[in-house]
């Protein structure tokens, strides 16, 4: 079975779940915690890349930070969504499983075991 890397905030009820989920199942886990550890653009956009998703959809809109860097004006482009959540890594909505196979967000945490 495949390393899980599983970007993690321990103050996240779905992060939790997801990481016990993952734990229950002797999954090989590399737990990066974002808000101390936070990705880089690059490794930003090669998750984006992983998910299918663009950096709109992987923001987190009821962050507090969200609406003080007006982030919701639909003009910014990708790259100034992408810098917004490298620097308030809150943003980034969580949790995140990535593996060779691909990337998910356990929301629900369920979702991680389509990875498995």
């Amino acid at each position: 079975m495949a390393a899980v890397t599983l970007y993690h905030n321990p103050n996240c009820s779905k992060s939790r779940q997801t990481l016990a989920l993952l734990q229950d199942r002797e999954v090989t886990i590399n737990l990066v915690e974002y808000l101390k550890q936070p990705p880089t653009a690059a490794e930003l956009r090669q998750l984006l890349n992983a998910l299918g998703l663009n950096a709109r959809q992987l923001i987190r809109t009821k962050e507090a930070v969200y609406l003080e860097l007006n982030l919701e004006d639909t003009a910014l482009t990708e790259a100034a969504l992408i810098d917004a959540m490298v620097e308030n890594p809150i943003l980034i909505e969580r949790p995140i499983a990535l593996t060779t196979q691909g990337a998910v967000i356990g929301r629900p945490p369920e979702n991680v075991l389509t990875l498995l």
